[in-house]
Protein backbone atom coordinates (compact mmCIF):
# COMPACT_ATOMS: atom_id res chain seq x y z
CA UNK A 1 0.00 0.00 0.00
CA UNK A 2 1.20 3.49 -0.87
CA UNK A 3 0.04 6.84 0.50
CA UNK A 4 0.45 9.86 -1.78
CA UNK A 5 -0.91 13.36 -2.23
CA UNK A 6 -4.37 13.50 -3.73
CA UNK A 7 -4.63 14.90 -7.25
CA UNK A 8 -7.71 16.26 -8.95
CA UNK A 9 -7.56 13.35 -11.39
CA UNK A 10 -8.35 11.10 -8.37
CA UNK A 11 -11.73 12.74 -7.82
CA UNK A 12 -14.03 10.17 -9.43
CA UNK A 13 -12.33 7.27 -7.63
CA UNK A 14 -12.38 9.12 -4.31
CA UNK A 15 -16.05 10.00 -4.77
CA UNK A 16 -16.86 6.32 -5.43
CA UNK A 17 -14.92 5.48 -2.27
CA UNK A 18 -16.98 7.99 -0.26
CA UNK A 19 -20.21 6.55 -1.63
CA UNK A 20 -19.20 3.09 -0.41
CA UNK A 21 -18.82 4.27 3.20
CA UNK A 22 -21.95 4.15 5.32
CA UNK A 23 -22.22 7.04 7.76
CA UNK A 24 -20.56 9.66 5.57
CA UNK A 25 -22.44 12.83 4.79
CA UNK A 26 -21.63 14.61 1.56
CA UNK A 27 -23.24 17.54 -0.17
CA UNK A 28 -23.66 18.57 -3.76
CA UNK A 29 -21.58 21.76 -3.51
CA UNK A 30 -18.58 21.18 -1.24
CA UNK A 31 -18.05 17.61 -2.38
CA UNK A 32 -18.67 18.23 -6.06
CA UNK A 33 -15.79 18.08 -8.52
CA UNK A 34 -15.64 21.89 -8.54
CA UNK A 35 -15.77 22.08 -4.74
CA UNK A 36 -12.97 19.56 -4.28
CA UNK A 37 -10.92 21.28 -6.98
CA UNK A 38 -11.11 24.57 -5.03
CA UNK A 39 -10.24 22.74 -1.82
CA UNK A 40 -7.18 21.02 -3.34
CA UNK A 41 -5.98 24.33 -4.79
CA UNK A 42 -6.05 25.85 -1.29
CA UNK A 43 -4.71 22.73 0.43
CA UNK A 44 -2.34 21.00 -2.00
CA UNK A 45 -0.12 19.44 0.67
CA UNK A 46 -2.62 17.99 3.18
CA UNK A 47 -4.99 15.73 1.21
CA UNK A 48 -3.95 12.14 0.60
CA UNK A 49 -5.05 8.86 -0.94
CA UNK A 50 -4.02 5.30 -0.12
CA UNK A 51 -3.45 3.06 -3.12
CA UNK A 52 -3.25 -0.70 -3.38
CA UNK A 53 -2.16 -1.93 -6.81
CA UNK A 54 -3.21 1.39 -8.41
CA UNK A 55 -6.67 1.25 -6.79
CA UNK A 56 -7.62 4.03 -4.39
CA UNK A 57 -8.68 2.27 -1.19
CA UNK A 58 -8.58 5.23 1.21
CA UNK A 59 -8.60 9.02 1.27
CA UNK A 60 -8.36 11.92 3.70
CA UNK A 61 -9.33 15.53 2.98
CA UNK A 62 -7.62 18.01 5.32
CA UNK A 63 -7.23 21.77 5.20
CA UNK A 64 -6.25 24.65 7.45
CA UNK A 65 -6.92 28.30 8.11
CA UNK A 66 -3.34 29.13 9.06
CA UNK A 67 -3.96 28.40 12.75
CA UNK A 68 -5.84 25.13 12.96
CA UNK A 69 -6.25 22.08 10.76
CA UNK A 70 -9.63 20.66 9.79
CA UNK A 71 -10.31 17.08 8.80
CA UNK A 72 -13.30 16.85 6.49
CA UNK A 73 -13.48 13.33 5.07
CA UNK A 74 -11.57 10.22 6.00
CA UNK A 75 -12.66 7.00 4.34
CA UNK A 76 -11.41 3.50 3.59
CA UNK A 77 -13.14 0.98 1.34
CA UNK A 78 -15.06 -1.46 3.54
CA UNK A 79 -13.05 -4.47 2.29
CA UNK A 80 -9.79 -2.77 3.32
CA UNK A 81 -10.74 -1.72 6.85
CA UNK A 82 -8.89 -2.93 9.96
CA UNK A 83 -5.54 -2.80 8.15
CA UNK A 84 -4.47 0.54 9.70
CA UNK A 85 -4.95 2.40 6.40
CA UNK A 86 -7.03 5.16 8.01
CA UNK A 87 -4.46 5.45 10.80
CA UNK A 88 -1.67 5.89 8.23
CA UNK A 89 -3.72 8.47 6.34
CA UNK A 90 -4.40 10.45 9.52
CA UNK A 91 -0.76 10.27 10.62
CA UNK A 92 0.40 11.42 7.18
CA UNK A 93 -2.05 14.34 7.16
CA UNK A 94 -1.13 15.35 10.73
CA UNK A 95 2.57 15.30 9.78
CA UNK A 96 1.80 17.48 6.76
CA UNK A 97 -0.08 19.98 8.96
CA UNK A 98 2.75 20.02 11.47
CA UNK A 99 5.29 20.75 8.69
CA UNK A 100 3.39 23.92 7.76
CA UNK A 101 3.15 25.09 11.37
CA UNK A 102 -0.33 23.87 12.34
CA UNK A 103 -0.40 22.44 15.87
CA UNK A 104 -4.04 21.46 16.36
CA UNK A 105 -6.69 19.76 14.24
CA UNK A 106 -10.46 19.50 14.58
CA UNK A 107 -13.18 17.49 12.92
CA UNK A 108 -16.91 16.87 12.98
CA UNK A 109 -18.42 13.37 13.02
CA UNK A 110 -22.12 12.60 12.79
CA UNK A 111 -23.36 11.33 16.15
CA UNK A 112 -24.94 8.33 14.42
CA UNK A 113 -21.59 7.29 12.90
CA UNK A 114 -20.53 4.88 15.64
CA UNK A 115 -17.65 3.44 13.64
CA UNK A 116 -16.27 6.88 12.86
CA UNK A 117 -16.61 8.12 16.43
CA UNK A 118 -14.87 5.01 17.79
CA UNK A 119 -12.03 5.46 15.28
CA UNK A 120 -11.45 9.12 16.15
CA UNK A 121 -11.55 8.41 19.86
CA UNK A 122 -8.97 5.66 19.34
CA UNK A 123 -6.81 8.16 17.42
CA UNK A 124 -6.79 10.47 20.46
CA UNK A 125 -9.37 13.01 19.31
CA UNK A 126 -11.51 14.02 22.27
CA UNK A 127 -15.16 14.95 22.19
CA UNK A 128 -15.95 18.57 23.02
CA UNK A 129 -19.17 19.13 24.93
CA UNK A 130 -18.58 22.84 25.54
CA UNK A 131 -19.33 23.92 21.97
CA UNK A 132 -22.37 24.31 19.78
CA UNK A 133 -21.67 23.68 16.11
CA UNK A 134 -23.43 26.24 13.92
CA UNK A 135 -23.72 26.47 10.17
CA UNK A 136 -25.12 28.98 7.66
CA UNK A 137 -25.33 28.20 3.98
CA UNK A 138 -25.19 30.99 1.40
CA UNK A 139 -27.13 28.91 -1.10
CA UNK A 140 -29.24 25.78 -0.99
CA UNK A 141 -27.11 22.71 -0.37
CA UNK A 142 -28.42 19.23 -1.01
CA UNK A 143 -27.08 16.65 1.46
CA UNK A 144 -26.16 13.15 0.37
CA UNK A 145 -26.40 10.82 3.35
CA UNK A 146 -24.78 7.46 2.86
Amino acid sequence: MKIRLMKMSDYSNVYRLWMSCKGMGLNTIDDSEEGISRFLQRNPDTCFVAENKNEIVGAIIVGNDGRRGYIYHTAVLPDYRHQRIATHLVDTAMDALHKIGIIKASLVVFGRNQTGNAFWENMGFTERDDLVYRNKAFSEIERIDI
